[in-house]
């Protein structure tokens, strides 16, 4: 019950801090989450609203990564796996006492996608002044996938675009 309420507080002051760093100066800013023990920034504008895990309806024949749609708010939204899709680890469900820590994060609307994103773990906001741009070496990798930060504790971070993931042709098959 004390998890509960703790993430209950924790999503009630990622609201407030998304409301209040949308009001201020324009900036690069990320939503910071966790998938398989990678760390992820997804562009604060093109994110949408955090919801707790839901029950998600499966979808017959879809991909493992494609856990299926959830009721949203009074809206369907497929709901995919965002570890299992990049390939960072199976696509099978969380086990139960996981499913407490992880969260959905819809696409921003304006992107036009019924979508959300499964992940393991919320990590705060990010702003680039927070963060050191990484070298990478030159490398064949999708347009949605965006540059590498190290953050002052030496954790790195690879952004992903959620726009171009939202026109990826393999993101958008999600039936075998």
């Amino acid at each position: 019950m004390a998890n509960k309420e703790a993430l209950r507080e924790l999503q009630t002051r990622l609201a407030e801090r998304l409301k209040s760093v949308r009001a201020e100066v324009p900036g690069v800013s990320w939503l910071a989450v966790e998938c398989a023990g990678r760390g992820f920034l997804l562009p604060l504008h093109e994110a949408g609203e955090i919801f707790a895990m839901t029950p998600i309806v499966p979808v017959a024949h879809a991909r493992p990564w494609f856990l299926g749609v959830a009721n949203l708010r009074g809206g369907l939204h497929g709901v995919v796996d965002l570890a299992a899709f990049l390939g960072i680890k199976g696509g099978d469900r969380p086990a139960e006492p996981a499913r407490e820590r992880v969260q959905l994060v819809a696409f921003n609307a304006a992107l036009d996608v019924n979508c959300a994103l499964l992940v393991d773990r919320l990590a705060g906001l990010r702003r680039a002044t927070q963060m050191t741009p990484e070298a990478d070496a030159p490398s064949a990798r999708p347009d949605f996938v965006g540059d590498r930060y190290r953050d002052d504790t030496g954790r790195v971070w690879q952004e992903l675009r959620l726009a171009e993931l939202a026109r990826h042709e393999s993101f958008l098959r999600v039936v075998d």
